[in-house]
């Protein structure tokens, strides 16, 4: 038996299992931010002994909502949460609850459980790839995450989409990403210049008379408020007929399918697994034109070597990629 824990930036996952199956215990917290890394360190050490109370576990696994550095199992930093800067996580968990712990970044975590247990089981080499709040990727050969001596590994997020793109915040993530994609609809409704792709998609241009009748249907549905614009209200609306929605979508669907392009030219995986709040628009939406903007930049010899799928494995992702690592380590 193994314990798994996912850290992110709003959730706080401990599960008790083995590699492969349902977790025969699970915890489900919500992070408090104002609380600090100190504050989930607590929830962890209360969540953990309730459950090792009643079944014994060989290790324990962590998968961690930003950069880490596996060797040491030290945390660099949280993106969204304030006192992980140089924390050593590793060997509080070793101390905590007297048991030899791995950690590794949460996005690697989820590549080798879809790679082990979920879309990418079977195939000797898996890029994995989450798009939600942010973008992040994993590389899983032969079995083994690949590159947990470097300080980073298949950031995929932070390519820089273009020679153009010279500054560090122009990334795909900040393009095709939850976040992302809201950001650039909101600057479309507030008059900002926006980057068309109508006439690369061979469409009619949205006329300023449509594009007007389409931007109040998005301010109607976020009640004038522009903070409550978000991805999920962009794919229903984009789903229901908005050609602004729909534009802005696949402005992030061409992103993203440049880079993954770009990794597959590198690396060559046989299969894609695509996962994330975004990926959940369906193939309409997401994945049918995702596919189309891979195969429109990648190398030509490698179109027809790889498969571009939806993760299997849900919210428990890293969860089974924690405990996988635990065994994996153990």
């Amino acid at each position: 038996m193994f314990l798994g824990i996912e850290i992110g930036g709003t959730k706080l996952q401990v599960a008790l299992g083995q590699p492969g199956q349902d977790p025969i215990a699970l915890e489900r917290m919500d992070v408090q931010p104002d609380r600090g890394a100190i504050g989930i360190l607590d929830q962890i050490e209360t969540a953990g002994h309730r459950l090792l109370q009643k079944n014994a576990a060989q290790a324990i696994g962590v998968g961690f909502g930003g950069p880490v550095d596996p060797q040491t199992g030290v945390v660099a930093k949280s993106h969204q949460i304030e006192g992980w800067e140089n924390f050593p996580l590793g060997d509080w968990c070793q101390k905590t609850f007297n048991l030899p712990t791995s950690l590794c970044n949460d996005c690697d975590a989820a590549a080798l459980a879809e790679a082990a247990h979920g879309a990418g089981q079977g195939a000797g080499s898996v890029f994995y790839v989450t798009v939600g709040t942010g973008v992040g990727g994993g590389f899983v050969y032969q079995g083994q995450p690949f590159g947990a001596d470097r300080p980073a590994i298949a950031e995929i997020g932070h390519l820089r989409p273009g020679i153009h793109a010279d500054r560090p915040e122009i990334t795909v993530e900040s393009i095709a990403s939850g976040w992302g994609l809201a950001a650039e609809a909101r600057s479309r409704l507030m008059g900002d210049v926006s980057r068309s792709l109508s006439a690369a998609r061979n469409r009619s241009p949205i006329t300023d008379q449509t594009s007007d009748e389409f931007a109040r249907d998005l301010l109607l549905r976020c009640d004038h408020d522009l903070d409550l614009l978000t991805a999920k209200l962009l794919g229903q609306a984009a789903a229901e007929g908005n050609e602004l929605a729909r534009d802005i979508l696949e402005h992030g669907t061409q992103a993203l399918g440049w880079a993954i392009a770009q990794v597959i030219t590198l690396i060559a995986p046989q299969i894609i697994v695509v996962g994330g709040g975004v990926s959940l628009m369906g193939d309409q939406l997401f994945f049918t034109p995702l596919r189309a903007q891979v195969r429109r930049f990648v190398f030509p010899p490698l179109a027809d070597s790889y498969a571009i799928v939806p993760a299997a494995l849900g919210e428990l992702v890293v969860v089974h990629g924690a405990i996988a690592l635990a065994a994996k380590s153990s």
